[in-house]
């Protein structure tokens, strides 16, 4: 029998990224997914898992307390644990290895990263699959986010990059020049302006650079709240990337970054935000 793999992530767009990777590049592997700590728990009662890979910031449960609660099972005291991150300071990875994972992954990340550490985790266990598959090229992994959800399809920007209208209950968009850190796998990170806002989706204009993001390619958002250094982190991809200016010697890209948190805490940080601008 395959491997069993449960994946944890309250973020649907980063679960489905990383169930593709993992069914593309292990084979044989059995892979299951959980939007929260609570769901996960209970598939971990009824369902042998052989590796589980959680996000730390989700609601209800974090990452952290899955963590707890799966080392206090006997049959999991030894399961490998891959925390994922969008926090990647020296102080969060100390944190998650005195709390027992095995490994720790921080978004962005790419698809060799996530397949990389997998491999580490099942062989560690004494599960690595027999037979491998070939891995991506240089370049299929570099646009790894691009493939999972179109299956390799050549996509075309949209020819508008304006959003459409925001639900009814949500918080409405502000135009405002705050700023941004957007942060992408290889350490590539990129200042913005941010020039609209709402708590599903943020327009920026950044200059033009060298690797430039694809579409769907996942970020990490780090919001600049105030002159005292705080931030927000949020998750996101890429929606859409358009150059402002005519011509091919454009110096400013147009970028729409959609969020796919779905964090109680982040929303309340980003509606205080809003509507301080």
């Amino acid at each position: 029998m395959g491997v069993r793999i449960l994946v944890v992530d309250d973020a649907s767009f980063i679960r489905d990224m990383v169930k593709k990777q993992l069914r593309d590049k292990v084979p044989g592997a059995e892979v299951l997914d959980a939007v929260d700590g609570n769901r996960a728990l209970a598939i971990l009662k009824n369902t042998p898992i052989d590796l589980i890979l959680s996000d730390w910031e989700m609601p209800n449960m974090t990452g952290a307390e899955l963590l707890g609660a799966v080392r206090a099972m006997p049959e999991y005291s030894k399961t490998p644990f891959m925390m994922i991150s969008s926090r990647g300071d020296r102080s969060h990875i100390i944190k998650a290895i005195e709390l027992g994972v095995s490994d720790y992954l921080t978004k962005p990340f790419s698809a060799e990263e996530l397949i990389k550490k997998v491999y580490k985790q099942l062989k560690a266990v004494g599960k690595l699959p027999t037979h491998h598959r070939q891995m991506a090229s240089t370049q299929g992994i570099a646009h790894a986010s691009v493939d999972v959800l179109t299956g390799g399809r050549t996509l075309t920007p949209p020819a508008s990059s304006e959003p459409p209208p925001p639900p009814a209950r949500t918080v409405e968009p502000v135009r405002h020049k705050g700023r941004a850190q957007l942060r992408f796998n290889h350490n590539r990170t990129f200042g913005c302006i941010i020039r609209e806002m709402s708590l599903q989706m943020m327009h920026c204009l950044m200059p033009r650079a060298d690797n430039l993001p694809g579409l769907f390619e996942q970020v990490v958002v780090d919001i600049e709240l105030g002159e005292g250094g705080e931030l927000a982190r949020v998750n996101g991809y890429v929606h859409s990337l358009q150059a402002v200016e005519p011509g091919p010697d454009a110096k400013t890209i147009k970028l729409l970054i959609r969020f796919v948190d779905n964090d109680a805490e982040k929303f309340e940080v980003l509606s205080k935000y809003i509507a301080q601008l």
